[in-house]
Parts: C-alpha cells; sequence; structure tokens
C-alpha cells in the first residue's frame, strides 16, 4: 500500500489534528457505548439466573433471543470500534482518506458520511457485487 504524506493528501495539519480528533471522539463515544452494552449484558445475566422458576418454553425462548441480540450489540459496536481504531493508524501513517483497494483519494463527502472508509465508491461497489 502506497503511503502519502500530507503534501500528497493536500492536509494541513491543522486538517489532519481535527480529523484526528473526530476520529477519537467517535472512537471514545463507541468505547463508552460498549461498557454500557456490557453492564447492561451483565444485569440481564444475574436477572435469568435469578429468574428461572416456573419458565416455560416461551420464556427460555425469550430470554435466549435477549441475550443473542445483547451479544450482537456487543459485536457489532467493537466492530465499529475497530474500524475507527484502524482509521486512526491510517491517519498516523498517512494513508488515510485513499482507498485501500486502488489507492485513489475517498471522496470528502463519503468520508464525512462514513470517516472509517477504507475503499472509494467504485471499490466498495465491486466488492458488494462479489458478495451478492
Amino acid at each position: 500500500m502506497l503511503v502519502h504524506d500530507t503534501v500528497a493528501t493536500g492536509r494541513s495539519q491543522a486538517e489532519t489534528d481535527q480529523i484526528r480528533l473526530s476520529l477519537r471522539s467517535r472512537y471514545d463515544e463507541l468505547s463508552a457505548e460498549y461498557e454500557q452494552a456490557v453492564m447492561q449484558s451483565q444485569v440481564l445475566r444475574l436477572v435469568e439466573v435469578g429468574d428461572t422458576a416456573g419458565d416455560d418454553q416461551a420464556d427460555s425462548g425469550t430470554k435466549t433471543a435477549e441475550r443473542d441480540t445483547a451479544q450482537s450489540l456487543l459485536r457489532t459496536i467493537l466492530d465499529r470500534r475497530a474500524q475507527f481504531e484502524h482509521a486512526l493508524t491510517r491517519l498516523d501513517e498517512g494513508t488515510y482518506g485513499f482507498c485501500e483497494g486502488c489507492s485513489a483519494p475517498i471522496p470528502v463527502e463519503r468520508l464525512e458520511i462514513f470517516p472509517s472508509a477504507t475503499a472509494c465508491v467504485t471499490c466498495k461497489q465491486n466488492r458488494e457485487r462479489r458478495a451478492a
């Protein structure tokens, strides 16, 4: 992968610092969200352990579905947090804002909507077509 310096990216140090601040802020928000979801999951488990008397199949199924939903939420938050961590690493390396597939610049509009984007629109569309 190509490493682009500040001149090649066209970003000033102030712009890079602003991007870093924004990415770090979102990473921190996701970390707090994860911690809160972990606490809620633990409370759910404690309630399940103490409240099993008289459960029928429907109660058991509901508890299983709630547990699965909580675990899915935790995985999603961790995945999103990892994306922002990767974006911060790319920013430090000078590759943030460039497609990992073709090295073309990712449009600023895409990065504003999806700051942890690692692919340009064309490469993302090609990847999605292959996955379908």
